[in-house]
């Protein structure tokens, strides 16, 4: 009996993966020098399979990235007396600090809420806010704030249609990384979908780090903050002292 379902579960096991990814990355590393401006990345890859496509609808690519998530506190303004002052925060507890998520068709229209929730694909998945209605009155709304402000920033993107999908085989898209990038590990997952169902995903990874003089004034403030605060003073007032004999010698 055993020796039958092993059998059994080798045999439907080429049906059930038989459509896997392999993709790439035009780049993996991206280094933050002082005259960074941005970076684009392009992500390429193909749908390998071991028989011809399944029936079920046409295959969807949908792809994230994701930069490094940290705590945000979100604070709503309100007229008291006439000013304007913080009436209600909340604590998020982790946010990522940039995510884009591009896809060959409309979300709604390829992907289904469950598997939007067991992967965690739109950005309102990737926002964990546990607790904070016992924080604050109409809570959803703090949430939509940060996604609506960071959206505004060009942190947060949605790019519906702008995977391009060749012959449900070869698949690519752009996704340009803002200057204001913040330092570390941002994840790359790639998912196949049939029937709003996920069937196949992978994950690569980019490295984003400081490089040159950034990288050494970053570590300068951090490690070293004391000497880092003097420095400023110094190049402050050469740069005062500076200004100011400039403009002696333009009247002189």
């Amino acid at each position: 009996m055993i020796r039958a379902v092993a059998l059994y579960l080798l045999l439907a096991l080429p049906a059930a993966a038989q459509e896997v990814i392999v993709a790439g990355l035009s780049q993996n590393r991206v280094s933050i020098t002082a005259d960074f401006d941005g970076s684009e990345i392009l992500i390429y890859g193909a749908v390998k399979r071991e028989a011809p496509p399944p029936e079920g609808g046409p295959i969807e690519v949908i792809i994230t990235v994701e930069g490094p998530s940290t705590p945000v506190a979100v604070r709503r303004k309100g007229r008291v007396a006439g000013i304007w002052v913080n009436t209600a925060s909340v604590r998020i507890d982790s946010a990522p600090s940039f995510y884009a998520v591009a896809s060959t068709g409309p979300l709604r229209h390829i992907l289904s809420d469950t598997e939007n929730l067991r992967h965690g694909i739109t950005i309102d998945r990737v926002i964990r806010a546990i607790g904070i209605s016992a924080e604050a009155d109409r809570s959803g709304e703090f949430v939509e704030a940060l996604m609506r402000v960071r959206t505004g920033e060009g942190r947060y993107r949605v790019l519906e249609g702008k995977v391009e999908l060749t012959e449900d085989t070869l698949f690519r898209t752009d996704i340009v990384l803002p200057s204001n990038l913040t330092e570390g590990e941002y994840k790359v997952r790639l998912f196949l979908l049939r029937a709003k169902q996920v069937i196949a995903s992978q994950e690569r990874v980019i490295g984003v780090r400081k490089e040159g003089l950034e990288r050494f004034l970053f570590n300068l403030a951090q490690e070293r903050p004391l000497i880092y605060g003097l420095l400023s003073l110094v190049l402050a007032a050469v740069a005062g002292w500076g200004a100011s004999t400039a403009f002696r010698l333009m009247r002189a």
